[in-house]
């Protein structure tokens, strides 16, 4: 095992609730980055991956639960649990309004469920190494996806150029609250991967697994968006391009790929750890803010008065 990683910034560390938010989408359009499909689309494409990913995620951590021996991690993870599945179901009820759009985003969401749900799912493995093996494997898989969950809610916290454009202000509270709690939470599946295991070998070959995947089934995702999108014909259907996606992280619309790239390295380090990485008080400034967020914290507060 290698334990190696650096000190977990301590003043980075916040206690984790789930927060019980919830989004009107009626007036939110189409294409809700206005006049520009691909982005739009780019970014939808979380609506077909995380709630079936976030499950997932919920699914493999309540089989670790029993084997966290130290109390302040087993309430980092029942807090991230909570977390997720609260992101899971906000992303699912963005679905029904694509369908009244006039998008099915159904062939390709239950190919997300095939990954998520078989390929990564529970296998029929005898108890004892093997059984033991596949969940540090997924424990394992979680923690590279999360550097990545983070990686994007920062950069969402912080992308002005989607209000410039005018983009839609519940869309981008759904993202900011969502990327703000993936920021809260970013250490706490690399730290159960580090109590687990901390393999650096497992660290550096399931980073290898998930960033594949990723970069699948998001282009994918890409790709069915443009081309079941009701309102585009002829070429600009069938347009998808790396340059699409690398020009609009220059214009500040997308995740720059430069960024993207160099944070393969960070990961990678024998000296990672995420709590060295994007800031806790930006996000819990954002959450402060939050409309969604406020509205839950109004609404539990009222909850609590009546009781």
């Amino acid at each position: 095992m290698s334990h190696t990683q650096a000190r977990p910034v301590e003043s980075e560390r916040i206690a984790l609730k789930a927060r019980n938010v919830s989004f009107s989408w009626e007036d939110t359009p189409l294409h809700w980055v206005p006049g520009d499909p691909f982005t739009t689309h780019t970014i939808n494409v979380l609506h077909l991956l995380l709630p079936a990913g976030e499950r997932w995620f919920v699914h493999v951590y309540k089989q670790a639960l029993p084997l966290i021996k130290d109390d302040r991690l087993r309430e980092d993870v029942i807090g991230f649990i909570g977390q997720e599945a609260m992101h899971s179901q906000s992303h699912d009820e963005v679905l029904p309004h694509l369908r009244e759009q006039g998008l099915d985003p159904t062939p390709y969401t239950a190919q997300v469920d095939w990954f998520f749900e078989k390929l990564l799912g529970d296998r029929t493995l005898p108890p004892g190494r093997a059984r033991r093996w596949w969940l540090l494997e997924r424990v394992a898989i979680i923690a590279a996806i999360e550097h990545y969950t983070a990686f994007l809610g920062d950069w969402v916290l912080g992308a002005a150029e989607l209000d410039r454009r005018g983009a839609d202000p519940t869309m981008l509270d759904l993202l900011r609250w969502h990327g703000a709690e993936e920021v809260e939470h970013r250490s706490v599946a690399f730290d159960l991967f580090t109590h687990l295991d901390g393999s650096y070998r497992r660290r550096a070959r399931t980073w290898a697994s998930a960033f594949s995947a990723l970069l699948f089934l998001w282009q994918r995702g890409v790709r069915f968006f443009m081309a079941n999108d009701p309102t585009l014909t002829g070429p600009e259907a069938s347009k998808v391009s790396f340059k699409d996606f690398y020009d609009r992280g220059r214009a500040g619309v997308l995740p720059g790929t430069g960024a993207m790239l160099r944070s393969i390295p960070r990961y990678l380090g024998r000296d990672y750890h995420p709590s060295h990485e994007f800031s806790t008080a930006q996000a819990v400034a954002y959450l402060a803010a939050s409309p969604a967020a406020l509205a839950a914290e109004q609404a539990e507060r009222s909850l609590k008065g009546a009781a």
